[in-house]
């Protein structure tokens, strides 16, 4: 899961703040502060492990606060998905469990694989991606040449709505492959 986080937060470019939210986590009892900033980290123990699972909603709600309109959709999502999972592993950690127990697990994991499709590009397969990224330099170019044999002079204006077009375009190209 965090590897799909890292991504996300790298395509929205919020990987500062979630690293600068992680690192003013107060102390509190049984818990221990990370001395360094998430990205810094290198390798897990179990111990920090555990203290992710418990802060990684609230240190996630900090970084994608203020969404343009945009982002807001995505955010919503990803936040949903990982609150599912985390309450999840959080339940899955009783000593026993009742129907009602049982019942939130269940439905946490429903909320998790309806949201989860948020994270899709961040795991996918190498093969997949590169197949992608090679769509993508393929739509590139093609785009790039069809401007070129335009010889009409367009406005500042129009080029940019043509270039958010492609843009677009070439995300759902994207997406749909992957």
């Amino acid at each position: 899961m965090m590897e799909w986080v890292e991504g996300f937060l790298k395509k929205h470019k919020r990987q500062q703040a979630f690293d600068d939210a992680w690192k003013e986590i107060p102390p509190y009892p049984g818990f221990s502060v990370p001395k360094k900033a998430y990205s810094e980290i290198t390798q897990w123990q179990g111990n920090e492990m555990r203290n992710l699972g418990r802060c990684i909603s609230a240190v996630l709600v900090s970084a994608l606060r203020n969404p343009d309109s945009s982002q807001y959709q995505d955010f919503k999502s990803a936040l949903k998905c990982v609150s599912a999972l985390v309450d999840f592993t959080l339940m899955a950690q009783y000593r026993s469990h009742t129907p009602d127990t049982l019942c939130f697990m269940e439905s946490y994991l429903q909320i998790f694989h309806r949201t989860k499709v948020t994270f899709l590009e961040f795991c996918t397969s190498k093969a997949t991606r590169a197949q992608a990224n090679r769509q993508d330099r393929e739509l590139r170019k093609l785009m790039a040449d069809q401007c070129a044999k335009e010889v009409r002079h367009r406005t500042v204006a129009n080029r940019r709505r043509l270039a958010d077009h492609e843009r677009v375009e070439r995300s759902d190209r994207r997406a749909d492959l992957i």
